[in-house]
């Protein structure tokens, strides 16, 4: 009997195919001579050379990596430690204007970026923030905590009151109840959370032009700095590219169960 055809086959894969491609581009140019990068028809067999990344790592890029990496953890670590408890606080208030407040915490992470600019900018000059990894971490926790708050809260309302307040009926105190009964519960939620506010805070490009120059300036700044008046160091940029993806990619397959099961159960319960 002949099986039916399944256009998700082949689509797949294709679809998968068509959005890696940038990403495979970028990665052979990293490994290509630099007379070799701009040829047209492009070359695709050549002796891969590692000068480009020699260039990057001589150079002031290594501490630029170093301040998206000490920036992102950071601030998503401190936006998890302050959002999920207001997340859970929020979902256990049946108070009237609940809805209103949760929404309202949301509009402040939809408002772009060029609407905080200046106030940051003007503000961080006078406290001596301006290019410190100091002012980048709160300004991402400030922009990461309202979207913590809006994700967890589902998750904390599918956990049943009724486990904590057996809990504490046995005796339990309530540190106890929410640390032991009530997180392991939300583990998918945090984990998903976690990955899109490090995301947001590594992906950064706005803020960290605006408010950085050469102490803090993190790596999508310092990759375009290759392109400059004496030309665009292709070579650079590929290889600068390619190490600013790499971290997101390992950490989002490392953690690929708990963002697929968090984003879905988020979805269902949201």
């Amino acid at each position: 009997m002949k099986r039916p055809f399944h256009y998700t086959a082949w689509a797949v894969p294709l679809l998968l195919l068509v959005m890696l491609l940038p990403f495979l581009w970028l990665l052979q140019m990293s490994f290509k001579p630099t007379d070799m990068i701009l040829e047209f028809p492009p070359r695709m067999v050549f002796m891969p050379t590692l000068e480009h990344y020699r260039g990057l790592w001589n150079g002031e890029f290594p501490a630029s990596f170093v301040n998206s990496l000490v920036t992102s953890t950071v601030s998503t670590a401190l936006a998890l430690l302050l959002g999920v408890p207001a997340a859970y606080a929020l979902s256990r208030w049946s108070g009237r204007g609940r809805f209103g407040l949760g929404l309202s915490i949301l509009l402040t992470r939809m408002a772009p970026p060029i609407a905080f600019t200046i106030p940051f900018f003007l503000a961080y000059r006078y406290l001596g923030l301006l290019d410190t990894r100091t002012g980048l971490i709160i300004i991402y926790m400030t922009f990461n905590l309202p979207l913590v708050i809006w994700m967890m809260q589902p998750f904390f309302d599918a956990v049943p009151a009724s486990l904590e307040e057996a809990a504490l009926m046995d005796g339990a105190g309530f540190p106890t109840v929410f640390l032991e009964i009530v997180m392991p519960m939300a583990t998918a939620g945090i984990a998903a959370t976690a990955i899109l506010c490090f995301l947001y805070a590594w992906n950064d490009f706005f803020f960290a032009l605006i408010l950085t120059r050469t102490d803090a300036r993190t790596a999508p700044v310092a990759v375009v700095n290759f392109m400059n008046y004496e030309g665009w160091e292709w070579g650079k940029i590929a290889a600068g590219g390619s190490l600013v993806m790499a971290p997101v990619l390992v950490f989002s397959l490392m953690v690929r169960r708990y963002l697929v099961s968090g984003l879905t159960a988020g979805a269902v319960k949201g």
